[in-house]
């Protein structure tokens, strides 16, 4: 599902289209990497980087990205929204429960920080995107003593944000309601590396051809869609017009993580309608 079997999908279409046609009126490449969860080190980055340096040119980027979500055809992405992750540390001094005074608890500065940030709503959504959110994903004291006020206190959070934001203006704006709850407090607010920016694909020459290809073959007028977390996608952005298109994602990371030879086989047809559309080969059919 995620995403071998879009992969052996394309394979298929590409090797059915160029077996008809022989080669198309342009290139078809296909750039895959083993190194794409998670930190990402030698992944996606380094590969388009390389094929940059290479002369490579890209006019259009389909991932087969698990965008369906209750039956194969229902969604296409066409952008995602941005993603910032961040921690908060409010060092203290530790000491004993029973003298206070002899220490200084980080907590209660914490739980304002924590509060504020939690009760935030930074927006309405927009024309192209749902509404940006915040979700604080740990607090964290280090502390299982019961008569111990800790050292320290951290929280992590993730923000998912929409064109209303950049990174930059976000990292300020949290940074100011921080502030704001501190309470002259010193803290700690340090960006995880590389925050993804949002994007939006406007290519009809790219998404037209695709929901074609998909309502020929499923009868499914795809919904063209912002939602859910960010992928590889994003690294195709400032190169050419991307979008994402693949099998229904609910079973993806499970342990029995599957998907119907049915789907298999309707996605490698969709594929193949693509290029045929894409490259204007057999449109009519």
């Amino acid at each position: 599902v995620d995403m071998k079997g879009g992969i052996a999908a394309f394979l298929a279409a590409a090797s059915s289209f160029l077996a008809d046609h022989g080669g198309p009126v342009g290139t078809i490449s296909l750039l895959i990497t083993g190194d794409e969860e998670g930190p990402a080190v030698n992944g996606t980055v380094k590969l388009l980087d390389w094929a940059l340096k290479e002369g490579n040119r890209f006019d259009a980027a389909l991932v087969g990205e698990p965008t369906s979500v209750s039956r194969l055809g229902d969604t296409v992405k066409i952008g995602r929204r941005g993603s910032l992750s961040a921690t908060i540390r409010v060092p203290g001094r530790q000491g004993h429960a029973a003298y206070p005074h002899l220490a200084d608890n980080p907590i209660p500065a914490l739980v304002r920080m924590v509060h504020r940030l939690s009760t935030l709503r930074l927006d309405e959504g927009t024309g192209g995107f749902q509404p940006s959110n915040l979700e604080v994903t740990s607090v964290d004291v280090g502390n299982p003593a019961f008569n111990v006020i800790p050292g320290e206190a951290t929280a992590r959070l993730n923000v998912r944000f929409n064109d209303r934001w950049s990174a930059d203006s976000l990292a300020d704006f949290l940074r100011g309601e921080l502030d704001a709850a501190a309470e002259g407090v010193a803290y700690e607010f340090t960006l995880a590396r590389n925050p993804s920016e949002w994007f939006l694909t406007r290519s009809d020459a790219l998404t037209a051809p695709l929901a074609e290809a998909i309502q020929a073959v499923t009868g499914i007028a795809p919904d063209l869609s912002t939602g859910g977390g960010t992928s590889d996608a994003r690294y195709f952005k400032d190169v050419c017009p991307v979008a994402e298109f693949g099998l229904v994602g609910d079973t993806m990371h499970q342990i029995d993580e599957r998907a119907p030879i049915g789907d298999l086989t309707a996605l490698a047809a969709i594929y193949r309608a693509f290029l045929d559309r894409y490259f204007a080969i057999g449109a009519d059919a």
